[in-house]
């Protein structure tokens, strides 16, 4: 039973005197850990149920005097728990959640959104059931390796830790992203030294996987010639090579690395941002294009490779902007080939939001910003004319601080949509509709 779960002992801060006791799960909390009560105090446990009787051992304590338990025993099954689909669930950190029904999970992915809102006094914004995306849709993933003298560790970490779960299954990840898995540890066993680390950034493209090699030191020529072997032979678009925070060297490019939004194709460069679910982004594409439809002068922010400003095109013109200089270059190329009226710009919009004279120009505003949401931009957008601003975020805690700000600025939103485009995460996206 124990290998089935977390290792709790990494969120300790602080040891405490060893100790068992049993606790009953009340709840699922906001990082996907079970939470328990025992003398008035916080207990959380990774790998429990609503409803489990767990016998555990208390590990350690953490910011604000919460404990941390190691389960030992499942004493009984709540009723929410059900068998986990993959053999590594408990240690690796791709997935939080799949041990939990359905219903429950459901709930408690709109429940997240529901106690963000309400955070910040929103209660009044309903939140719609969860648009579900299929479990094995990822098409970019975010890997790790090691050379052993076992050969190459190849996963995603454990939760909370550094350790690589190496990967025999994955229920997560577009199959072939998967497929690749074991070929890549038998060419990075040629490339590696021994116990070096690298990361590995993968993204499943509409003409093949663009495969980013992240490491701390230049791949040598006889490196170089491995890697493009292995690219021609596994077909991949393309195989970059990235040292630190640099730039990513393509060490051997077969085709153009190609996303097509709305139809248009557009070069990616090395290593993008696109959104982690092919299903999750059509779903959010449509509802965005339906809610700003008939607008004539659309501002997309934080466009990345323009999965909204393509589509919005047919009908408006669009200003698109990002600091990904890279993506907005590739979206401007991309909308001029295809005739859409797309003026893109890189633009810090942290540092420059948009302000009131540019705002007053446009008829509705799209953004999709990192998590940690974008207060300065819909602090202006609050203040600005614009009758419609549609808000993307995967982060609901920055999302209702941000829609407090438009609704106190005169905008309603009757309702948001949820999205599971993490499956078994604790986290979700969201989408909701602002108007004046």
């Amino acid at each position: 039973m124990q290998q089935a779960w977390c290792h709790a002992s990494a969120m300790a801060q602080r040891r405490v005197k060893p100790s068992e006791i049993e606790l009953e799960i009340a709840e699922i909390g906001n990082r996907g850990d079970a939470i328990a009560h025992w003398q008035g105090t916080t207990v959380y446990v990774p790998g429990g149920a609503p409803g489990d009787r767990l016998r555990v051992r208390l590990a350690g304590k953490i910011a604000g005097g919460a404990l941390v338990a190691e389960p030992l025993e499942l004493v009984h099954p709540g009723p929410a728990r059900q068998t986990p689909p993959c053999r590594h669930f408990g240690a690796c950190g791709g997935c939080r959640l799949q041990h939990i029904d359905d219903p429950t999970y459901a709930a408690w992915k709109t429940g997240q959104v529901a106690r963000a809102l309400a955070h910040r006094g929103l209660d009044a914004i309903a939140v719609a059931p969860l648009v579900r995306t299929p479990p094995d849709g990822r098409r970019r993933a975010r890997l790790a390796a090691r050379r052993s003298a076992k050969g190459v560790f190849l996963g995603f970490h454990e939760g909370r830790s550094q350790r690589i779960v190496d990967l025999a299954e994955c229920h997560i990840l577009e199959p072939r992203l998967f497929a690749l898995l074991d070929p890549l540890r038998a060419v990075l066993a040629e490339v590696l030294a021994p116990a070096e680390p690298c990361g590995l950034m993968a993204c499943a493209l509409d003409d093949g996987i663009d495969l980013v090699i992240e490491a701390a030191r230049p791949p040598d020529l006889a490196a170089r010639e491995t890697l493009a072997a292995f690219a021609h032979t596994q077909d991949l678009a393309r195989l970059s090579w990235r040292i630190g925070e640099g730039e990513a060297e393509p060490v051997c490019a077969r085709r153009s690395a190609v996303l097509r939004h709305d139809g248009v194709a557009v070069a990616v460069p090395p290593g993008p941002f696109l959104q982690a679910s092919r299903a999750a982004e059509a779903v959010l594409t449509a509802a965005v294009v339906e809610a700003l439809d008939g607008r004539q002068r659309v501002a997309d922010l934080f466009c990345g490779l323009g999965a909204f400003a393509l589509p919005l095109a047919r009908h408006a013109r669009v200003l698109a902007a990002d600091s990904d200089g890279a993506a907005v270059a590739a979206l401007a190329v991309a909308a001029q080939a295809a005739g859409r009226p797309v003026e893109a710009h890189a633009r810090n919009l942290y540092s420059r939001p948009l302000g009131t004279p540019e705002l007053a120009a446009l008829d509705a505003v799209v953004l999709d910003p990192p998590r940690l949401g974008a207060r300065d931009q819909v602090a202006a957008l609050a203040a600005s004319p614009v009758p419609v601003v549609a808000m993307v975020s995967c982060n609901p805690a920055t999302f209702a601080r941000d829609a407090r700000l438009l609704v106190d600025g005169g905008y309603a939103c009757p309702s948001v949509m949820p999205v599971d485009q993490f499956v078994w995460s604790p986290h979700v996206e969201l989408l909701g509709i602002f108007r004046r």
